[in-house]
């Protein structure tokens, strides 16, 4: 019997010309929901899955909206899904990217892979998803998994789990890493993050985003206490002796 289920998921926003998600200009879609908090996090307004002024929004409703943009997007361009977390959508996500790949739209996964395992329901979801999938950028905020619990609160056995299938089956990524001072900026771990890096197949760019506080003022709009109070952005000396460590200008 056919499914004839629409698939919706709660969009918090969207960004028209986004250059800085993906290869070149991208249609950004920002879903509501995330397990983890990350104590940086810019978007924490994006947590709650029951956000009451997200919009709720199908494949086509989306699709409809972005190709208006395609124009600009050249050879290189698409749709990145953000979030949140795109993957606690994941059905609504393969509908969304099976829609875009049928009419020839580059696709991408901006994701922290928090809700990856490779048990089922889940891994067989995953896998026809990356049939539609052309990209991931990985965030990977600690290779430490202590230091990664106090930042996100959560373990991240499976997110690395999750680098080393990717590798597996040969699907691009870009790993990311958030430089943040006195908890994601030891030079220890960057090395170890290094050569984990190093020992994947399909890292195509490895970029170091250096923390900032342009967010902060949305976590007092939600009344959460902010406790990176008082951590400045790194310095140029600390975002470039990242990129040496993480090896950054071999994967351009």
């Amino acid at each position: 019997m056919c499914d004839n289920k629409i698939l919706t998921a709660k969009v918090h926003s969207t960004e028209s010309f986004g250059a800085a998600d993906g290869p070149g200009v991208r249609f950004i879609v920002f879903l509501q929901g995330c397990h983890l908090r990350c104590k940086y996090c810019h978007n924490p307004d994006t947590w709650n899955m029951n956000d009451t002024e997200s919009v709720e929004m199908n494949a086509d409703e989306i699709l409809e909206k972005a190709l208006r943009y395609k124009s600009y997007w050249k050879a290189d361009g698409g749709i990145t899904v953000s979030g949140g977390e795109p993957l606690l959508h994941i059905d609504f996500l393969t509908d969304l990217f099976k829609k875009a790949k049928k009419l020839g739209v580059n696709t991408c996964i901006d994701t922290a892979g928090n809700p990856f395992t490779r048990e089922e329901p889940f891994f067989s979801k995953f896998n026809e998803l990356m049939q539609y999938t052309d990209l991931l950028l990985l965030d990977i905020k600690e290779i430490n998994p202590e230091r990664h619990k106090v930042i996100t609160g959560a373990d991240n056995a499976n997110i690395l789990d999750m680098a080393r299938y990717l590798s597996e089956i040969n699907k691009p990524v870009w790993i990311r890493h958030v430089l943040v001072p006195q908890y994601s900026d030891f030079d220890e771990d960057l090395t170890a993050l290094s050569e984990f890096i190093s020992s994947l197949d399909n890292v195509k760019k490895v970029e170091v985003l250096p923390y900032h506080t342009l967010g902060i003022f949305k976590w007092k709009t939600l009344n959460i206490p902010y406790s990176l109070e008082g951590i400045n952005p790194p310095d140029a000396e600390r975002v470039a002796n990242a990129n040496r460590i993480l090896k950054t200008e071999q994967y351009k």
